[in-house]
């Protein structure tokens, strides 16, 4: 092995590189929580659009919301989310980001939402036992009356 302490001091900082990298890739995947998997359901009951521009379904208007969320069962209340989402493609799609809130913590996403078919977010951070997270949310209609979805969060 090396002796660095022999070096000058200049180079003594290109022993101490390795060193440190190793200690980062040694503590990485220690830190690094296991994947999780979160299924819930979403009671879209505050969804509010707010027309801007031309008038009907256009590009720029505005989708908000703040609704409760429940255990995959559909019985427990569990939390709560909030976001908005701007119309990008009229009759097909809009742009949201949105946070869910958790005892737990919290969970943002980001992504198109189809008016049709399923869509899929990414989990693009959050807090409390969540801190860090990426991953991504596929969402789905529970039901077919459109007031409530299926989010099933995959936290890498």
């Amino acid at each position: 092995m090396l002796n660095c302490s022999k070096l000058l001091p200049s180079v003594r900082l290109l022993c101490l590189v390795p060193i440190a990298a190793a200690g980062l890739l040694a503590s990485g995947p220690a830190a690094i929580a296991a994947p999780q998997e979160l299924k819930m359901v979403e009671h879209a009951t505050t969804d509010a659009v707010t027309d801007t521009g031309a008038a009907g379904d256009s590009a720029g208007d505005i989708l908000t919301f703040a609704n409760e969320v429940f255990d995959a069962d559909d019985k427990n209340k569990i939390g709560t989310d909030q976001g908005v989402c701007f119309r990008t493609l009229p009759g097909k799609a809009w742009e949201c980001i949105w946070t869910l809130n958790l005892d737990k913590g919290q969970l943002t996403v980001e992504g198109p939402f189809h008016d049709s078919g399923d869509s899929l977010f990414a989990i693009t951070g959050g807090t409390g036992e969540f801190a860090g997270a990426l991953g991504e949310m596929a969402l789905s209609a529970h039901g077919t009356e459109g007031t409530a979805y299926d989010f099933i969060y995959r936290i890498k």
